[in-house]
């Protein structure tokens, strides 16, 4: 009653111990599919958090620079600029990790929320009164006056071009995970497993624990097997091409390091025009929200203090090298990998499963 094992000589199989082997089969290809997986999974999950610690440190001093321009050069409105940069900076963040969500609206909703401090706390420090409603005609007039002139649109350009690569790596590196958990529990149909069962355990059904497979009729049976997952073959080299171009895109002019360091000077011109432009931006302002109540005597304007260039620290420079050595780390592992999935069946096929360098082995229906 023999389905899969059935040979002219006597045999030591049963039916049910073809089943147990069927099911011995599938457990085994799925652990051997998870082992070749194993250290590229690994180096893919491992770039993953590298890269992120990277941006998180970039992120971190950028938002220390910009804090500290506040606190250095802005002290009147330092304290309530500190939620404004928290929440760009935490934009910024997630849309690297690929939320739903723009740099465009990250920054001017920045910027929306700067203007009614800057016009208060510098433009016009006599205001007593800044009530909800004020405060909110001022972040709407932002958008029609243009306070910053052409330095919040420019930030936009500047961040729009760098972070873009980085969103699009840590999504691809995401990608990359997802596609090669999946060929790990793809489904063996019957037809492959009872053809494994055939290379594998039906020697022993005639006593020959001891012969392996032939190395040409293990490749013919993986490679029906993995068909589905050989078929990955021509997608995956695109995806190591795509990783290539965004890790090349990041390096390029307009990378990520330049332009998050960059932050706290582009806040700090954007501010000096908007104190530059007071006398037209305050007649403004008063035709379209009315005046806030101000103290007696009507203090003078903050005066413009101007930023000299911070010296890089030891932190950037530490998490810059850092990104880029992890950069080139990781794609040149990653090209290594680019037949992964054209050279899986002659994987498999390696090792102990085969018989080498003899010229006895196993052909599915007898010794040769």
């Amino acid at each position: 009653d023999l389905q899969i094992c059935q040979h002219r000589a006597p045999t030591c199989c049963t039916k049910k111990m073809e089943e147990s082997y069927q099911a011995a089969v599938r457990r085994e290809r799925t652990q051997s599919i998870q082992a070749l997986n194993f250290e590229l999974k690994y180096m893919i999950a491992g770039h993953i958090t590298a890269f992120q610690e990277a941006f998180e440190s970039l992120l971190r001093f950028a938002e220390n620079r910009t804090s500290s321009l506040f606190e250095t050069a802005y002290r009147p409105m330092a304290k309530e600029a500190a939620e404004p940069v928290k929440e760009l900076f935490t934009d910024i963040s997630l849309y690297i990790l690929g939320a739903e969500t723009t740099v465009e609206s990250a920054v001017l909703r920045f910027f929306d929320s700067l203007f009614p401090l800057v016009y208060s706390r510098l433009i016009n420090p006599g205001i007593t009164d800044l009530s909800e409603d004020y405060t909110e005609c001022l972040r709407l007039t932002r958008q029609d006056i243009n306070p910053f002139g052409h330095y919040s649109k420019n930030l936009v350009t500047e961040l729009s071009k760098s972070l873009w690569a980085s969103r699009m790596l840590s999504q691809a590196l995401s990608l990359g995970s997802e596609v090669i958990n999946t060929t790990e529990h793809a489904a063996l149909s019957k037809e492959c497993s009872r053809a494994l069962v055939k290379m594998q355990y039906c020697p022993h059904c005639q006593g020959l624990t001891l012969i392996r497979p032939c190395v040409g009729y293990c490749l013919n049976v993986m490679r029906g097997c993995l068909a589905s997952v050989s078929e990955l073959d021509a997608q995956w080299r695109e995806f190591i091409s795509t990783l290539e171009y965004l890790t090349n895109e990041m390096a390029a002019s307009h990378e990520l390091e330049t332009a998050l360091s960059g932050i706290w000077s582009s806040i700090n011109e954007a501010i000096l025009h908007a104190q530059l432009n007071g006398p037209q931006l305050s007649a403004t302002v008063d035709k379209v929200c009315g005046q806030p109540k101000q103290q007696e005597g009507n203090l003078s304007s903050a005066s413009i203090v101007p930023v000299k260039e911070v010296t890089e620290t030891q932190t950037f420079v530490m998490a810059h090298t850092s990104l880029n050595n992890k950069r080139r780390e990781f794609i040149s592992y990653m090209k290594r990998s680019r037949t992964f999935y054209a050279s899986i069946a002659e994987r498999l096929c390696d090792g102990d499963l085969v018989m080498r360098d003899s010229s006895t082995c196993w052909n599915g229906e007898d010794v040769v």
